[in-house]
């Protein structure tokens, strides 16, 4: 894909040199992980009473969200009080952008910044994330579904002190994820580190082994990259992700 001056300012704004994606590359899928059988442990008779009531109750929490509209989703991201996250936070963080983007980034969760001013990918990571969507011809900022992204995060609430989002936490909070890709319809799914691919792929494989290929999140395509943040730490690592831009650059334009 020629790219214009001003993409290659922008690039070496990032950092990086023009990468030319090799013409044999072609998207791949995500090799589907075999179960492995758990081991069958003795379980009181209380909690074999008490877990299909859980269950039963998450299921209904899943199918009621999954049928709510944009302003309904808003209303009950911003009041959720699922899990103890709901205690720390300074407000939810929903997500921004065009609601029908032909392109949905995926973060991962909140951090101080984002807790304070309720937007997804602010402060330097932020800037880095606008930096390298300019360059693709992409932007957060108001414009065509084609050109403007829809930016979300696995978790809507920071975790206490930047800390790792645990199991419990994106379990509960994925049902809000899922119904916002169900309502943007976007052509393409773009997940930014470990905690996003974990919750759209369903793996546990680092993001090196999992990125350069297009993978599948139902019938969506997946391009995986990392989070800009690590790129702030790992400036090494900016050229692969740039890699990783223009192979989901290649996916929107089909």
């Amino acid at each position: 894909m020629p790219w214009t001056e001003r993409q290659r300012a922008m690039l070496d704004a990032i950092g990086i040199t023009v990468w030319t994606p090799h013409a044999a590359s072609q998207p791949g899928s995500v090799p589907e992980a075999r179960p492995h059988a758990a081991p069958k442990l003795p379980v009181r008779e209380e909690a074999v009473a008490v877990r299909p009531a859980a269950a039963e109750a998450r299921s209904a929490r899943e199918l009621e969200i999954a049928a709510l509209d944009w302003a309904q989703l808003r209303e009950r991201v911003a009041t959720c009080r699922a899990c103890r996250l709901c205690e720390g936070r300074t407000q939810t963080v929903f997500g921004v952008g065009n609601e029908q983007a032909h392109c949905m980034i995926v973060g991962e969760a909140p951090g101080e910044n984002e807790d304070r001013q309720g937007e997804p990918f602010v402060g330097a990571a932020g800037q880095l994330l606008d930096r390298m969507l300019h360059a693709i011809g992409l932007t957060r900022a108001a414009a065509e579904p084609a050109q403007q992204v829809f930016i979300a995060n696995t978790l809507k609430c920071r975790p206490p002190r930047n800390r790792n989002p645990e199991p419990d936490e994106l379990a509960l909070c994925s049902a809000y994820l899922r119904r916002q890709i169900e309502l943007v319809q976007p052509r393409l799914l773009l997940a930014m580190g470990r905690f996003a691919v974990q919750t759209l792929l369903d793996s546990s494989e680092p993001i090196g082994r999992l990125r350069g290929r297009v993978h599948r999140c139902g019938e969506r395509p997946v391009v995986v990259t990392y989070h800009p943040a690590y790129l702030l730490r790992n400036p090494a690592d900016k050229a692969r992700a740039w890699a990783d831009l223009c192979l989901a650059a290649e996916q929107l334009q089909r």
